[in-house]
């Protein structure tokens, strides 16, 4: 909402235009917020949370510290894009699990007492995390609650996108099965500059966008018991043991573990002010950090 004066164009990257260095945290942003602020938000009893990507922490901080009047939380996306080697999602490598832990530990310093942040790890436009930094075959239970922990520890608001709870996964499709117009340009594209099919199916395989968005899985029937039509896109084979009947089913599901991690930050003020430390900051297989305040750690 807030561009560069002037309406300049964007630098071109191969075929696309880059709009981002014009539009993005533009000028006038904060003026435009505070404005929204004043004669909407302000008049109900709502939560706003503000979709920033390319934000730094001081940018966050302006966006949802709650003395300026602009945003209740935002949602930042640096921690998502640490296992990729260059700007591109498709050019993925292993998560540097050192980057990892220095990110949040940067973002939960950063915004204690000052802002607010929000804790994902899936979303509409990111593949399954139990299948990116987990393990989603021998130890796809052990992930998603590892994963899930990591987060919910943390300051912030958790959000969960339908079937993290019960760790749901990736699918491997044949490219005529995708229905996201990104993995058929992707692959248009990419054929023509010279990668091999192979190597393109692998990229769409592990980061397309399709991988979060094949139907919910709520029983081991037909269609996971999402619909008696056809669905959009096809249903994950593993529903007929990955689904929320069987997780309700078991006491030591990802469901439950979820469940008493909500209460847990519900019952606890440190979860929700605490300070963060984080341990073993160099280590690079383990994942600790500590929440504290004057009366609880």
């Amino acid at each position: 909402i807030s561009k560069a004066p002037g309406l300049p164009e964007g630098p071109v990257n191969g075929l696309y235009g880059n709009f981002v260095p014009h539009s993005v945290n533009g000028p006038r942003i904060h003026e435009f917020m505070q404005e929204m602020h004043r004669e909407v938000l302000s008049h109900y009893d709502v939560m706003s949370v503000g979709e920033t990507p390319s934000v730094s922490v001081q940018d966050a901080q302006d966006f949802s510290d709650p003395a300026r009047h602009e945003l209740n939380m935002v949602f930042q996306f640096e921690h998502m894009g640490l296992d990729q080697t260059s700007w591109q999602k498709w050019d993925f490598a292993p998560l540097p699990l050192v980057k990892l832990k220095d990110c949040f530990r940067r973002w939960q310093q950063g915004l204690h007492n000052v802002g607010w942040n929000s804790l994902f790890m899936n979303n509409h436009d990111l593949p399954r995390v139990v299948s990116r930094w987990g393990n989603d075959g021998q130890y796809r239970e052990l992930s998603a609650k590892m994963l899930a922990t990591m987060l919910h520890g943390m300051q912030g608001t958790p959000y969960i996108y339908q079937g993290e709870e019960l760790g749901m996964t990736n699918l491997k499709l044949p490219l005529e099965e995708y229905v996201d117009v990104e993995i058929h340009n992707l692959f248009r594209d990419r054929t023509a500059e010279g990668h091999s099919p192979e190597s393109v199916m692998e990229a769409i395989w592990q980061r397309g966008r399709d991988n979060a968005r094949t139907p919910m899985q709520w029983t081991a029937g037909e269609n996971a018991g999402f619909t008696t039509g056809k669905p959009w896109l096809k249903v994950n084979p593993n529903h007929v043991s990955i689904n929320a009947q069987a997780a309700l089913e078991d006491g030591n599901s990802i469901f439950y573990y979820y469940q008493k991690l909500i209460e847990l930050r519900k019952s606890h003020e440190v979860f929700r002010s605490g300070r963060f430390t984080l341990l073993c900051p160099e280590d690079e297989s383990i994942f600790a950090y500590t929440r504290d305040t004057d009366t609880e750690h």
